[in-house]
């Protein structure tokens, strides 16, 4: 699986706040997660409706409601897209240090 769908379900606030939701208080209905946003419940499930179809979350039916819980695995491809940029920063971050260390050293 490509990153471009976990990317794109995660541009919207509100789909984010919807894993923050699941990811700190476990697998819930989409009714009592709805009830978490001024929005209505049809835009929620719009929105759940896109993670589900980007792998982020999976759905159970239980009776007449449906529960959703996170799935993290599709992050992995997100975290593997950031790596070098992480390394990037890491590597200025050092040079930085090196600078303010040779700074100091100087002016000490």
């Amino acid at each position: 699986m490509t990153a471009d769908p976990v990317f794109a379900a995660l541009a919207s606030p509100a789909r984010r706040e919807l894993l923050r939701l699941l990811l700190e208080e476990g697998a819930q209905p989409a009714g009592r997660l709805a009830d978490r946003f001024d929005m209505s419940r049809p835009s929620v499930s719009e929105h759940l409706k896109v993670l589900k179809d980007a792998g982020l979350v999976a759905e159970t039916r239980r009776g007449r409601e449906r529960h959703y819980r996170l799935e993290a695995e599709p992050l992995m491809s997100v975290r593997d897209w950031l790596v070098p940029y992480e390394r990037f920063w890491r590597g200025k971050l050092a040079g930085l240090r090196g600078l303010l260390d040779e700074m100091e050293d100087d002016h000490g």
